[in-house]
């Protein structure tokens, strides 16, 4: 009895270990596969290749099922064409078309005005600072009602939503028409209290 529970405290030791190695971030994207990622429509615009989920194709979204979130650190490396366009989804629900939630915008070069770094409909950038086909970071942090999304480390949207609209729900991509081509890869996801 004493070597199993001797056992179990070296095993919770390791875990605690590793969760404080990582900061309680967590990977979301195996590298591999779209294993816990769901398409709310046309599945066949979501893929992998090279570790890197791509999305081209007809309008879809990407969803990770394993759970919803409320309080977060949400981010990704992001890559998208010239004229392209999509968007990084949290507390979002499930569902046809494009989904009920908070968007993060990801968009440089095509006609929408409201450009990357943009909390959709709520705090709009209109400057391009990310050009065509190159990587960048994308990062959002919600806590209750603040909500940061930052570029690059650079601070973009500081937006506080004083009618609290979306309270928790899932992440999700947006692949937005047949003329985007995005990437996301290092996709990872922190939970705050």
């Amino acid at each position: 009895m004493r070597k199993l529970i001797l056992l179990l405290a070296v095993i919770a030791l390791a875990s605690t270990a590793a969760y404080a190695q990582n900061d309680g971030w967590e990977t979301i994207f195996n590298g591999k596969n779209l294993d816990g990622w769901k398409a709310n429509e046309s599945p066949e615009s979501w893929s992998v290749q090279d570790g890197v989920i791509v999305g081209r194709g007809a309008k879809s979204h990407l969803f990770y099922m394993k759970e919803t979130f409320r309080n977060l650190h949400f981010k990704a490396s992001v890559k998208l064409n010239h004229k392209g366009n999509s968007g990084m989804y949290f507390r979002t629900a499930w569902g046809p078309g494009f989904p009920k939630g908070y968007e993060a915008q990801v968009e440089n070069s095509s006609g929408d005005p409201k450009k990357t770094g943009s909390l959709y409909n709520f705090s709009n950038f209109y400057e391009q600072i990310i050009p065509d086909d190159t990587w960048w970071t994308q990062e959002i942090i919600a806590q209750g009602n603040h909500i940061i999304i930052k570029v690059n480390d650079k601070v973009i949207t500081d937006f506080v939503d004083d009618k609290n609209t979306f309270r928790d729900g899932y992440v999700a991509f947006q692949q937005h028409d047949p003329g985007s081509v995005v990437m996301y890869k290092d996709v990872m996801i922190k939970r705050l209290p």
